[in-house]
């Protein structure tokens, strides 16, 4: 995943943790096209496919709370009472997915 302005010698991460950060978010932000390419790049390099999951997975967690600690405050907010619990049993001001 090298893009034009890192070279290699520069790189902080191993390509494999990029393409499952990559697959993490694609996953976070409903994309299939870049998660199906993604994938297709993942398993061609040796990324299995409990990696991917798990990647994904994390991804879903993560969405999920943040939308869960959303609704519960627009409901504070208009003066709805129900709340939902988080993930991760956490306040909106501590993490809420993994």
């Amino acid at each position: 995943m090298e893009t034009a302005t890192v070279k290699k010698k520069d790189r902080v991460l191993e390509d494999k943790i990029e393409n499952l950060i990559a697959i993490g978010a694609a996953t976070a932000a409903n994309c299939i096209p870049c998660f199906e390419h993604l994938y297709e790049k993942a398993t061609n390099s040796g990324i299995t496919i409990a990696q991917i999951k798990r990647a994904s997975d994390i991804a879903e967690l993560v969405k999920k709370g943040a939308h869960i600690a959303l609704t519960n405050s627009v409901n504070e907010l208009i003066g709805i009472e129900e709340t939902q619990n988080l993930p991760c049993e956490q306040t909106a001001i501590k993490s809420c997915c993994c």
